[in-house]
């Protein structure tokens, strides 16, 4: 990455950026990140220009994953590589950042583009509000130089940014593009599939009437929105679910907390592919500590999905496998709902460590809603219910 691109076209006023003309004025050879909603213009566009073919677009585990593949590509060609993210990810990238990157230790330039989620003065779901109050402030702490890139934000304002990075970079420094709601656009519509044909939110339905009374923790994004409508379709209560509205990966950490204290209370952690694969050492500790009463569903529509579509690494990962390899003695797949029928009727009965991958279509209800109550009513009435119930 040099200095800007020369700019292609004239801005009118009102109109977003483009996707392309971002990426013609960062004038990178190499991307790499994880999917953002805010950033899918951008991540749309990557992915029609270069799909994901390695030499110049990876889609990372996690965050961190993606600061540590762009130093190797620094290290391998000099270049500037760029890493994308949600801000969500921060405090994944903040310790390769802090300890790999800067210039008291290797001195090596990255180019980061994040999705502000949860801006202050706009609307956003509670797990965005905190982490959108400390975005910026957390990228100045770590001394990088940051620029804004609103609606309303010119081409020749991203530009000079970009002209004035290049002058960071030359001294193994850190800069980022921070990037509003809307911000973005990318015409071409892309569309993300795989082979399977079961229903997610069939399948979450099935997992909720198997699981019963148990106690039930759901992985970030449409698996919780989901199991929460399911519940409120049944009229059934939400007291038993722990729903992980932020905390990506970490569903089935927290699952692995409350099994080990809450035996021989059966738990039902329903966790995603995207999810299991950012925090993916999770499992080995799982494994190592084989609770009898957690059975761990890996729901594999090899996408992330509630943020665009992308693909993620498991179309090329045998989960089960892994769980295998990480200790968990029962393990078993399903790709039709007869099948995950069969496999949470062994779940229920065993007394072991269980694992399920269930294999299901990309694909939602387009009036798919969210929560209406507060994480921390959620937290509360689990809480009460554990207590109450003397689980």
């Amino acid at each position: 990455m040099g200095l800007a691109g020369e700019t292609g076209r004239k801005w009118r006023k009102g109109e977003k950026m483009r996707a392309e003309d971002l990426l013609r004025i960062m004038n990178a050879d190499f991307y790499t990140g994880v999917p953002d909603s805010l950033l899918s213009p951008l991540c749309n566009c990557l992915m029609k220009k270069y799909g994901e073919d390695g030499e110049h677009h990876v889609i990372g585990a996690n965050e961190g994953n993606c600061t540590a593949i762009a130093a190797g590509y620094h290290l391998a060609t000099g270049k500037v590589p760029v890493v994308y993210m949600q801000n969500s990810g921060e405090g994944n990238m903040i310790n390769p950042a802090a300890s790999l990157l800067h210039p008291q230790v290797y001195g090596i330039p990255v180019l980061f583009v994040i999705g502000w989620r949860g801006e202050p003065g706009t609307y956003d779901e509670h797990q965005h509000v905190f982490q959108g109050r400390v975005t910026e402030k957390l990228l100045r702490d770590m001394e990088m130089d940051v620029h804004v890139i609103r609606k309303d934000t010119k081409e020749e304002e991203v530009k000079a940014a970009m002209d004035r990075f290049g002058h960071v970079f030359a001294k193994g420094q850190q800069a980022a593009f921070i990037v509003c709601k809307g911000a973005l656009s990318y015409e071409e519509k892309m569309i993300y599939q795989n082979s399977y044909r079961m229903v997610r939110e069939d399948a979450v339905g099935h997992i909720a009437e198997a699981a019963g009374e148990d106690l039930v923790v759901a992985t970030t994004g449409k698996i919780s929105r989901e199991l929460f409508e399911i519940r409120e379709g049944q009229g059934a209560g939400h007291s038993r679910d722990f729903l992980t509205v932020g905390a990506m990966g970490h569903s089935s950490s927290i699952a692995l907390g409350i099994a080990l204290q809450r035996r021989p209370a059966k738990v039902w952690c329903i966790d995603g592919d995207g999810a299991i694969l950012m925090h993916m050492g999770a499992m080995a500790v799982i494994g190592k500590a084989a609770p009898d009463n957690l059975v761990h569903i890996a729901v594999n529509n090899e996408a992330h999905e509630t943020v665009g579509g992308l693909p993620t690494a498991t179309g090329t990962t045998d989960l089960c496998l892994v769980a295998k390899a990480c200790g968990y003695p029962y393990v078993a797949s399903a790709d039709t709902l007869e099948g995950l029928d069969e496999e949470l009727d062994k779940a229920k009965k065993r007394k072991e460590l269980c694992f399920i991958e269930v294999k299901c279509a990309i694909g939602s209800r387009g009036d798919l809603g969210r929560p209406t109550t507060t994480a921390y009513e959620n937290k509360k009435k689990f809480m009460e219910f554990l207590r109450d119930g003397k689980r």
